[in-house]
């Protein structure tokens, strides 16, 4: 995937590209799935789709919130594909679908790298073991 930064670090390119990818890859799904059903649809969207929202998320995480609605727009208009959820708001289609928005994925990933950061903080200082305390 090329990464297109601008001279002050502004990834608003890049969002573009990556939801213009996304809409293409959702798509190719809408328009080749013979079912609209969530058994089909869930393990095409996961590993086709999902991968290009979040590459690289926590390095190039949105600062502005056009550029998160742009990502989460692609992911709104998949949840919209299914057939019996058309009823439903995004976030309750995402919670029947088993799924969370890029932005807690994204909050999620935040954490995940924090704790790691710590922990390998801890391990330099207290010889290779996470201190247990007394």
């Amino acid at each position: 995937m090329d990464l297109f930064v601008h001279e002050k670090l502004i990834m608003t390119r890049q969002h573009a590209l990556v939801a213009q990818k996304g809409n293409c890859i959702l798509g190719c799904i809408k328009s080749s799935a013979a079912s609209k059903s969530r058994v089909v649809f869930l393990p095409l969207y996961s590993p086709l789709v999902r991968p290009h929202l979040e590459h690289c998320v926590q390095f190039w995480s949105p600062q502005h919130k056009k550029d998160t609605d742009l990502l989460e727009q692609v992911q709104r208009r998949s949840t919209e594909i299914i057939r019996g959820l058309e009823h439903l708001s995004c976030e309750d289609r995402l919670r029947e679908l088993g799924l969370f928005s890029l932005e807690k994925r994204r909050l999620r990933g935040d954490l995940i790298a924090a704790f790691q950061y710590l922990k390998l903080g801890l391990q330099e200082r207290w010889g290779g073991t996470i201190y247990q305390g007394v």
